[in-house]
């Protein structure tokens, strides 16, 4: 796996770590992708670690608080976490959630999750064809409800939007984030960092 070409921004035993959360979420994501996505359909797709981390380090002592959409095996929430973060993940699938605090738990991470959707209790989309469709995948209670913070409350959000849940991800920032909030949002060109405006 590439590593980030910031090393030399993390202490060797801080790089050890997170090379290791890396090669464990990894090896998580090959027996997931094994035993659950080759039977049956899952939206779960892991990013790579190494493009998130590069995107986090020049945020280190400039943001606080840390959210993930669609945390997954909560291996980037715990990234954010060993490098310092204050770090939340948003998650709608229970199962995954457990895989998230275990491995948390492996690496001695204060990260916290949620089973939950990112959207925000009450959010609705309008497109400007006016489409009402989400175009999100799957609906439950809003995670902000079970973390006990809103939207507003992070200083820095990461989303890996499927196809067409771009708008809808922006939306939510405009709307429910920070205004001095950044938004870190990974494409098929690399992470694109977005700056709140009012």
């Amino acid at each position: 796996m590439t590593r980030p070409s910031e090393a030399a921004h993390v202490d060797a035993p801080l790089r050890a770590k997170l090379d290791q959360l890396y090669d464990t979420g990894q090896q998580i994501w090959e027996a997931f992708d094994r035993d659950v996505r080759q039977k049956e359909w899952h939206p779960f797709v892991n990013a790579n670690y190494a493009t998130v981390e590069r995107a986090l380090l020049p945020f280190r002592g400039t943001c606080r608080r840390f959210l993930e959409w669609g945390s997954a095996t909560g291996v980037i929430t715990i990234m954010a976490d060993l490098l310092g973060f204050e770090a939340y993940g948003i998650e709608l699938d229970p199962d995954l959630v457990g895989t998230a605090r275990r491995l948390a738990d492996q690496f001695a991470s204060s990260a916290r999750f949620a089973a939950a959707s990112y959207l925000p209790t009450g959010y609705t989309y309008r497109s400007p064809t006016g489409d009402g469709r989400l175009g999100t995948i799957g609906e439950g209670p809003s995670g902000y409800i079970a973390l006990g913070l809103q939207l507003e409350d992070f200083d820095l959000v990461f989303g890996y939007p499927w196809s067409g849940e771009e708008p809808i991800m922006l939306d939510i920032m405009k709307r429910y984030g920070s205004k001095d909030a950044r938004f870190l949002m990974l494409t098929g060109k690399g992470i694109e960092v977005i700056t709140q405006s009012r």
